[in-house]
């Protein structure tokens, strides 16, 4: 018999080991860790611990990330209580931007917007913006994160171009009169982008999920859309 017909065997035959229980002791199997030989007991003694600190430490996991989920569930919740809280349009944009930097400990944050409604065209928040932008913005399907490779967004950040905080790393969420739920699903036009920014080059990178950052760009929109023209 070769060792394919010897392991069907035993597995068509699961009363084996039970009619045969003297051979559990007797059979020695190699260590793995290179210890003496065991009995075959010892093995899968030795087996189901491995298994079982596996799941443990899988479990673990699982674990610190709901934990990770919860807590920035409660910050987002946070932070979208801030903005539909606001009733001045003006100061909007700003808390939008500042509120998100203290809950989350983001470094950086900016955001501008442009095709407005006439009341709010002279605020700084709608400073101009050129072409290019607006077309990255428009072409941007989810949020970028990764290096600053010389973005014009970038530069609206406390940290400009050339500065010695300047940001390194990078997320832009492209802010959309009507935003899909969708991962890859940019239903609306896109009417600003919000950037935020860090000195730290591994703070945000091409890694990194996007679902957090998706669902700010949903509020912040919303929220945002009441400056545009209806």
């Amino acid at each position: 018999m070769n060792d394919r017909e010897v392991a069907d065997y035993l597995l068509a035959n699961p009363d084996f080991f039970v009619e045969h229980a003297e051979l559990l002791a007797t059979i020695k199997l190699g260590n793995p860790h290179g210890k003496a030989a065991v009995s075959l007991q010892e093995r899968q003694m030795e087996m189901l611990r491995e298994k079982n600190k596996h799941l443990e430490l899988r479990l673990s996991e699982l674990l610190r990330y709901g934990h990770e989920n919860d807590t920035i569930a409660g910050k987002l919740v946070h932070w979208a209580g801030h903005v539909l809280a606001e009733r001045d349009p003006h100061a909007l944009p700003r808390l939008i931007a500042e509120q998100l930097r203290q809950e989350f400990d983001v470094p950086q944050a900016a955001l501008r917007l442009w095709d407005v409604a006439d009341a709010y065209a002279q605020a700084s928040f709608a400073k101009h913006t050129s072409e290019e932008v607006r077309l990255f913005a428009s072409s941007l399907e989810v949020p970028y994160c990764g290096a600053n490779t010389g973005f014009e967004a970038a530069q609206w950040l406390d940290g400009g171009e050339g500065a010695e905080n300047a940001p390194q790393s990078v997320a832009i969420i492209a802010l959309r009169r009507r935003m899909s739920t969708e991962e890859r699903d940019p239903s609306g036009e896109a009417f600003g982008l919000f950037v935020l920014g860090s000195p730290d080059p591994r703070r945000f990178h091409d890694g990194m999920a996007t679902d957090f950052l998706r669902k700010v760009g949903t509020l912040a929109s919303a929220g945002l859309t009441r400056l545009l023209p209806h």
